[in-house]
């Protein structure tokens, strides 16, 4: 990793070095592509995420030679996942595959490290603590380039045939490029999360809890912690939210007391992180010299962990459609594709359930997963 850029001019520039942009980077790097990367933040360090990742998502990381690397450093190995819909409880075993032997949450903090370095490993430059400033644009309107504000103080413009936003939700380069919302939700939920150590709960299951207008649930990470989460309606969080601890330990404690004394009992890990809730929405994903790619094109609801997942999955549309240089179908196929899974968790997000229309829309989630990965199973772009 370098402290400035080396060229003048890339073939791409990403903006954003998280789950998006690094695996993009990696993807686009790989192809054969001279790509540069920037992120306003230092390398390794943590952000807000739902970080328990899909069947899709493991596969992903499974075919690009990555998720060895992700369990040699403690990930856990998740071969069940529960549920609990207020006392009644399910549990489901995860199939092993080739090469997959199971689910996994790695800690953002080694999963975005292990993502930077495949990409600096297959040829692309990585620049962290490193701002974007603005687009640059020919007469014509189409982008040509960034403005970049380097670790060392130092303003410079860079040129690139594509510039790739991949910087969240309140995506700078959506912003500076004018990309429309094309379609938006309804509802949002909000969260709290915290990790543990020293909590006494399984290490190879993902549990998620269910009573009315709640939610929670234990993602077993590495670093041998524990992401406990509740769910909230933004209302509720915005009545308590000058004390985001008690809401959490509160929220945890009306859905399982027991859980909540464990919990008690547990060493905190970092400090209680919280998110208000946003409502979803899609962006025109691509326009003359731009494309977008995980939450600064598509946002949705974070209630099933599928946010990196579908990261992965638009980084393998996006690197393809760059291939084919034809960005419409990419902003087809990721709309097609992300669309089931949108409306039902804006449906989920709104609270308006009982426990059996609950797990009925849990059921139709899942089944819009499944479809979605045997629709972008043959894709490949490693």
């Amino acid at each position: 990793m370098t402290n400035e850029p080396r060229h003048d001019h890339y073939d791409v520039i990403v903006v954003g070095a998280r789950a998006a942009g690094a695996s993009t980077a990696l993807l686009l790097a790989r192809s054969g592509r001279r790509v540069l990367t920037i992120d306003r933040q230092a390398y390794g360090s943590d952000t807000l995420s739902s970080h328990a990742l899909m069947r899709g998502a493991v596969r992903r990381l499974a075919d690009w030679g990555l998720l060895d690397r992700l369990l040699d450093a403690g990930t856990p190995t998740i071969t069940r996942t529960s549920f609990r819909y207020g006392d009644d409880a399910m549990s489901l075993d995860i199939r092993p595959e080739p090469g997959m032997p199971g689910l996994a949450a790695p800690r953002r903090t080694l999963l975005d490290p292990v993502l930077v370095d495949a990409a600096v490993e297959a040829g692309a430059e990585v620049l962290h603590e490193t701002r974007f400033l603005g687009v640059t644009s020919d007469r014509r309107g189409r982008v040509t380039g960034i403005r970049l504000l380097t670790a060392d103080g130092a303003e410079r413009t860079v040129s690139a045939g594509l510039v790739v936003g991949a910087d969240g939700v309140r995506s700078a380069v959506a912003r500076e490029v004018g990309a429309t919302i094309t379609r938006r939700g309804r509802h949002a939920s909000a969260a709290t999360l915290r990790y543990y150590r020293d909590l006494d709960v399984p290490r190879d299951e993902f549990r998620w809890m269910y009573r009315p207008s709640l939610g929670g649930g234990l993602i077993p990470t590495s670093g041998d912690a524990v992401c406990v989460f509740a769910a909230m309606e933004p209302e509720r969080f915005r009545l308590v939210r000058g004390d985001v601890g008690a809401a959490h330990h509160d929220t945890i404690r009306r859905i399982d007391a027991s859980l909540a004394d464990a919990v008690g009992r547990a060493t905190p890990v970092g400090p209680m992180r919280s998110f208000p809730g946003i409502v979803g929405q899609f962006r025109s994903a691509h326009g003359p010299g731009w494309a977008l790619v995980g939450d600064a094109g598509y946002f949705k609801d974070p209630y099933a962990a599928h946010g990196i997942t579908d990261a992965f999955r638009d980084a393998e549309l996006l690197t393809a459609a760059v291939l084919d240089d034809d960005l419409a179908t990419y902003e087809a196929r990721r709309d097609e594709l992300s669309l089931p899974l949108f409306e039902i968790l804006d449906r989920i997000a709104s609270y308006d359930w009982d426990l059996e229309t609950l797990q009925g829309l849990h059921f139709r989630l899942s089944k819009a997963m499944k479809a979605e990965d045997e629709q972008t199973l043959a894709l490949s772009t490693v």
